[in-house]
């Protein structure tokens, strides 16, 4: 483990005991940001719990942070979303997670999410593989996804049917939906980690911001599969997100990309 994801690990215990102590708590703090979704008082102390250990371990490095925005200019940028599935958390259901990722010149290196109230965290550096661990695998498991190789057999996750009607894709999910086998909204990071473990062979949004997503990249990737925007574009920059196995991200677009 590199001094960077080492370092990752760490950050996501600091969230991991600020956002786990909170939830289902009597007087979690929850209000309404301008863009009309919630944000708890537990969202603002785990990013702030992030911010201070960066600030000391890696006062150089900038910072993208869903609560409080951009703060330096390095090259070397840590892109976090303290919790992923604050409306859940806030309901008190257990999807949810922080996103820990560093990105060098825009492309991400490295990915943890820690979601504490499932017992699980995933985690991936470039080059050396994707991982999880739980309470089947308490000292971590290698990551490999799915070797499904027509829609037909495959197993996808799309979030929620309002995203992609307000994106004008409805559609497109319904051409998806008739091509595959079955379809499912597991929701948030949650399908894309269970894309990574090869539990079902594809996941997608749209409405997605870089903290959403930075941190799933080097781990779908790590564990063999693809990810991309809806319409085929690298990264986590362009505002949507599809993950799969690979075999299937060709077929897929093919049905969902305007390009």
């Amino acid at each position: 483990m590199s001094d960077d994801l080492d370092l990752a690990q760490r950050l996501a215990d600091a969230a991991d005991a600020v956002s786990a102590a909170r939830f289902r708590s009597s007087d979690l703090v929850v209000t309404t940001k301008p863009d009309m979704t919630p944000v708890s008082d537990a969202d603002r102390a785990a990013e702030e719990a992030i911010r201070a250990l960066l600030a000391s371990e890696r006062p150089d490095d900038s910072i993208l942070g869903e609560e409080f925005g951009t703060s330096g200019d390095s090259r070397r940028q840590w892109i976090i979303d303290p919790i992923d599935g604050t409306s859940n958390f806030v309901r008190g259901v257990p999807v949810w997670a922080t996103l820990i990722a560093l990105a060098v010149d825009g492309v991400p290196v490295l990915g943890v999410v820690s979601a504490p109230a499932l017992g699980k965290r995933w985690w991936a550096e470039r080059g050396e593989g994707a991982f999880v661990r739980d309470a089947e695998s308490p000292q971590g498991r290698r990551l490999q996804v799915s070797k499904v190789a027509a829609l037909a057999d495959a197993s996808i996750s799309y979030n929620s049917i309002q995203q992609w009607d307000w994106h004008g894709r409805l559609d497109e999910l319904v051409a998806l939906s008739r091509a595959v086998w079955r379809t499912r909204a597991y929701g948030d990071m949650w399908s894309y980690m269970m894309v990574a473990e090869g539990l079902i062979d594809m996941a997608g949004e749209f409405d997605l911001q870089p903290y959403d997503m930075a941190a799933l990249v080097p781990i779908i990737e790590e564990a063999g599969g693809s990810f991309t925007s809806a319409d085929g574009e690298p990264g986590p920059w362009h505002g949507s997100a599809l993950a799969s196995n690979g075999l299937l991200h060709e077929a897929v677009l093919d049905i969902i990309a305007r390009r």
